[in-house]
């Protein structure tokens, strides 16, 4: 009996002892891929205009880009758009703001519509993105360019946002909040739109390839 009970502790031992081990061996697995990750998303952002912000932007997302360039400027879509719903709301307010210019009231509510503009073109890349599937050949080219048609759209609603405020009359709190906002909003959707780019310039080589193998 005792020689039963000490095997029991031994067997007892050892599978707590291989839980654990299991447990590290995950531990590290999860690290080496969250480390590949992140040096994917750094070699991917190097194709961007903000390479810097690109990282930042996107590395709390590595579990989820993993190493896939359609992941990864699905994501870099989805900060964009976070960022120019934020963004929106805070011009919006802006209307109320008290001593406001008539000719700044009339910038903001330009802007406002701009940032409106940006939200809807930006969330049609997302769903256009998101709709593609295994797309191939001139499927995948007609879906890419929508996209890449709708955030340049977007770049260009953020841009005109700006040109809104341009001149030294405008000058004051009401422009300096505003531009602070929204050319973060345009450094991340530069930086998606690049990295779109490369996801179509990686991947339309093969989906023509494969078109063109198809019976």
């Amino acid at each position: 009996m005792a020689k039963l009970g000490f095997s029991l502790v031994v067997l007892s031992s050892l599978l707590v002892l291989l839980n654990i081990l299991n447990q590290v061996e995950s531990a590290i697995t999860i690290t080496k891929q969250d480390s590949n990750s992140l040096d994917f998303i750094k070699a991917s952002c190097k194709a961007t205009t903000y390479p810097s912000l690109c990282v930042r932007s996107l590395s709390s997302y590595a579990d989820k880009i993993r190493q896939s360039q359609r992941q990864l400027a699905q994501t870099a879509l989805a900060v964009s758009l976070s960022r120019a719903q934020s963004a929106a709301d805070f011009v919006s307010k802006m209307t109320s703001v008290k001593g406001i210019k008539p000719r700044e009231l009339g910038a903001v509510k330009d802007c406002t519509e701009n940032m409106g503009d940006t939200i809807d073109r930006l969330s049609q890349s997302i769903r256009e993105l998101g709709h593609m599937g295994r797309a191939a050949g001139q499927d995948f080219a007609w879906h890419v360019s929508n996209v890449q048609t709708w955030v340049s759209a977007a770049l260009t609603d953020e841009n005109t946002c700006l040109d809104g405020f341009a001149g030294r009359y405008m000058d004051g709190n009401v422009k300096t909040a505003i531009r602070t906002r929204v050319v973060g909003v345009a450094q991340v959707t530069s930086n998606a739109l690049a990295l779109v780019n490369r996801f179509a310039s990686k991947h339309a080589p093969a989906s023509s390839m494969a078109a063109a193998q198809e019976p």
